[in-house]
């Protein structure tokens, strides 16, 4: 029987980890790399943990109030957590583990010094490496006290630090178990950590040694800052060598002790160059074994390294996967879209079914691959202008791999194989009845979709959506779309450029492109005014739609509760003929998975009541008047200054020419996404009846689950009706670890993630930089918020978040202002901001942790910055 509670180290592998734990598990399977030694010793297994637990049925009621706290609640968290630490450490361990326990020490070495360390069993995960939440002990002497130690090692599962940290990583605090690693202490001249990849920049050829004199505590924690060493492709690239004047050392009878280091010693490198080579290189080996980049722990005894720990780093953005050995370059793709959450998989692959251009996933997200672009003098200069009019921190990222000659090699410009494609938007006419014909064709494609998939299920169904995707991208390059896009950027470019250098006048298209016509995202938010107005004479649906915020009530009873209502009928047509236009946007659209305002109509609650407060009847129509008498204005302005220049009838002539030609296209520039999410909507109820179909079969759990797998696995589930429930399980797993990850603008075939910088010292002392994006200056209370169904504004306040696509439209009507971190000159809240008249300063780093929700800050949007007042 006590067999199951002791376990020898050199018995165990990677597959063990809800017997050993996740450190035992990846201790056993180091010792099985060919060249790695791992210091001799034994696990004491969960089945031990749980023996002991039996033993105080008390701690289950704890566990279940641990579950209930709030996460937030720290003092909460921080007394519960120490009673149950004590109680764990309260209870006797049983005379046949003790006996266990003390054989295994009897075989590795009855009166040898041993660490003993804690093991969970959610730890050193793939996902979530655990680093530090639970307790170590070295230098531990004697078999009483290496019990007492298994025991403090088994409450610490308990600390308050990886309570909390579970709970950020969504682990149940009942299904966690801790084993204990018990190992002969090592006695280094020097220890330290290794990465096998640059935790910094993530570049995975660059490798990271730190070191110091003595056990490797002092590093960990930060007694001495280390010795550190950069290693790239098997050479010693940079080294900082510290001034280490304290170590930890063992004592004789147990335990450790920090002592001064010989002064003449201090400066001198933990390391030899050499060693530190072949501590990398020993490093790769154990890389290679587990498939990822690894945070190593080892010591250096008699010139000899053993590892004592290894653990993922899960930090690191994953990379694309090319195919092959050759340097490559990659452009986020949820920083043009305005979304860069983590995707799932049916989400990533409904997309790269119907983009444009080959796509890559890494880490949840979808990039391009920009390599060969850049990498012809032509296509670089043209990549460059074109992203950095729109982003330039994302050209700064570029231009940062450009910087290094060796990375890309050049290549030729392409050599002209025929006549070019005409991609100008000059043969373009300004015909506002072109605009007219492309949203017709738009609407009878989707119309034309929804008409024929209505009868298409099983796998023929899969096979209907590939046509359907082909006819997707058939009109996403339709060169009439893309020539009145351009159109309506290239004017919008002009006015910029020409007024600046004419009349000194930033960003004077903004005001010009106020209330332009056929803009179907600013339209959407102002027919949530007109929703408001049928709703607010209505004091019995005011009052329902607040208990909707207060109570919550599910999507699928909303709108028959809201009908039930006086007034009630009147409020759910009105809310009703608002969906049949606009229900299949959401936040984060372009992921088909998230649900759809038609599927979660409680999500516009907030926003709905929000107009109700803070506007009166008709305010749509007045605002969009008064947009459209403001560019009218201006134009004139604009026109009489250029008059009076020299050369001015000229000048006034060109101008007012691109006037009308940015009012009459800049609002299509909004069309072809609103097209594209139309479509995906009835994809997505298509797919999702395939998936209820599977459900009602016993094949899938939930319908929902059908989004972890892509749309090829979906197909040959409905054809074959069975699925890999672990595959699932891990794709879910997968998902919730990239949430936690934040995309690069630009990542590299090396690892590198790179996000730019603001080059400018226009930027006053203590401001936060951006982009300029909507001309003018306001002042007011900061509103951060993350999700669109919980913002809660008033009239003035200046929105803060991390991005906004279409969606966010609807709250643009009430705002003074905006700033996000990521966006562009060109990107839908850039638009909308412009449209609606609102200052807006975009890509400002971390707005949404340097700016605290309720402070003032003014929003500089003509020049690009945001004060925070005092």
């Amino acid at each position: 029987m006590t067999e199951q509670y002791v376990r020898d180290l050199h018995e165990v592998d990677g597959g063990q980890a809800a017997a050993v734990g996740g450190k035992g598990a990846h201790l056993g399977e180091l010792s099985r790399i060919e060249g790695i030694r791992v210091p001799g010793g034994f696990c004491v297994t969960t089945d031990a943990f749980r023996r002991v637990r039996a033993q105080a049925p008390s701690l289950d009621d704890l566990l279940e109030q641990l579950a209930r706290l709030h996460p937030e609640d720290r003092e909460a968290v921080r007394t519960l957590s120490a009673r149950i630490r004590r109680t764990i450490e309260d209870i006797a361990v049983p005379d046949d583990l003790a006996t266990a326990v003390t054989r295994a020490l009897a075989r590795s070495g009855e009166g040898a010094a041993y660490a003993v360390r804690s093991s969970a069993t959610a730890e050193d995960l793939p996902t979530a490496s655990f680093a530090g939440q639970q307790d170590t002990y070295l230098n531990v002497v004697g078999a009483a006290s290496v019990l007492r130690h298994v025991s403090r090692c088994w409450a610490s599962l308990f600390t308050e630090r990886a309570v909390t940290y579970r709970r950020r990583n969504g682990i149940d605090h009942r299904t966690v178990h801790m084993a204990v690693v018990v190992q002969r202490m090592v006695f280094p001249h020097a220890a330290g950590i290794l990465f096998t990849a640059d935790p910094v920049t993530g570049n995975r050829r660059t490798a990271i040694v730190d070191a110091g004199f003595g056990l490797g505590e002092a590093l960990v924690s930060g007694l001495v800052n280390p010795d550190v060493y950069r290693v790239r492709d098997g050479e010693v690239v940079g080294r900082t060598i510290a001034a280490k004047q304290r170590a930890v050392h063992a004592l004789p009878a147990g335990g450790t002790r920090e002592v001064a280091v010989d002064p003449g010693r201090q400066e001198q490198p933990a390391l030899t160059d050499a060693q530190v080579v072949r501590l990398v290189q020993l490093g790769r080996r154990i890389e290679a074994h587990f498939g990822r980049p690894q945070d190593i722990e080892w010591c250096l005894a008699e010139d000899d390294f053993q590892i004592v720990q290894s653990r993922p780093i899960t930090t690191l953005f994953p990379v694309p996967e090319a195919g092959d050995r050759e340097n490559h370059v990659y452009l986020s793709v949820g920083h043009q879209q305005m979304m860069t959450d983590a995707m799932k998989p049916l989400g990533i692959s409904t997309w790269q079914l119907t983009a444009m251009a080959p796509m890559h996933e890494a880490g949840g997200r979808l990039f391009v691959d920009a390599t060969r672009r850049l990498a012809s003098p032509a296509g670089r200069a043209a990549l460059l202008d074109l992203v950095g009019r729109g982003d330039p921190l994302t050209r700064d990222a570029l231009e940062t791999v450009l910087e290094r000659e060796d990375f890309l090699p050049p290549l030729p410009d392409p050599s002209p194989g025929g006549p070019p494609a005409d991609r100008s938007s000059a043969a373009v006419e300004t015909d506002p009845a072109l605009v007219t014909e492309l949203v017709e064709r738009s609407q009878a494609s989707v119309a034309a979709l929804e008409r024929d998939i209505r009868t298409k299920t099983g796998p023929q169904l899969f096979d209907f959506l590939l046509e359907a995707f082909a006819e997707h991208k058939r009109a996403l390059s339709d060169p009439l779309s893309l020539k009145a896009i351009m159109a309506g950027m290239e004017a919008t470019w002009w006015l910029n450029d020409r007024l600046q250098e004419w009349l000194g006048e930033k960003n004077a298209a903004d005001t010009l492109t106020l209330s332009a016509p056929g803009n179907v995202t600013s339209e959407m938010g102002l027919a949530l005014l007109d929703v408001a107005d049928v709703i607010r004479p209505q004091p019995e649906v005011v009052a329902f739609l607040q208990s909707v915020v207060d109570e919550g009530v599910a999507d699928e009873d909303f709108l028959e509760e809201l009908a039930k209502r006086t007034g009630g009928t009147e409020a759910r047509e009105a809310l009703e003929s608002y969906l049949d236009r606009y229900g299949m946007r959401c936040v984060g659209e372009i992921d088909i998975t998230r649900p759809r305002w038609r599927e979660r109509p409680t999500t516009l609650v907030p926003l709905l009541l929000d107009n109700v407060r803070n506007f009166e009847p008709g305010a749509a129509r007045r605002r969009f008047e008064e947009g459209r008498r403001r560019a009218r204005r201006k134009a004139a302005d604009v026109l009489s200054r250029l008059r009076a220049l020299p050369d001015g009838e000229r000048r006034a002539e060109e101008a007012e020419r691109m006037i009308d030609r940015v009012r009459t296209f800049i609002g299509y520039r909004e069309y072809p996404k609103y097209a594209i999410i139309s479509r995906y909507f009835v994809y997505k109820q298509a797919l999702l009846a395939e998936a209820e179909r599977l459900v009602q079969a016993g094949v899938l759990p939930e319908k929902e689950d059908a989004f972890y797998l892509t749309f090829d696995e979906l197909r040959e589930v409905v054809r074959s009706h069975r699925v890999d429930d672990r595959l699932i399980r891990r794709r879910k797993e997968e998902f919730r670890s990239y949430q936690a990850l934040t995309p690069p603008r630009v990542l590299t075939s090396d690892g590198e993630a790179l996000s730019g910088s603001y080059r400018r010292e226009d930027v006053p002392a203590g401001a936060l930089a951006g982009l300029p994006v909507s001309a003018g200056t306001v002042e007011g209370r900061a509103r951060v918020v993350l999700d669109l169904s919980q913002a809660a504004l008033e009239a003035g306040d200046i929105l803060v978040t991390t991005y906004t696509d279409p969606s966010w439209s609807p709250l643009f009507v009430g705002i003074a202002g905006l700033v996000t971190e990521v966006g562009g000159l060109m990107t839908h809240g850039a638009v909308i901001a412009r449209e609606y008249g609102l200052p807006a300063v975009v890509g400002v780093e971390q707005a949404t942790r340097l700016i605290r929700d309720g402070q003032r800050i003014r929003v500089h949007g003509t020049d690009g910055y945001v004060e925070i007042l005092p």
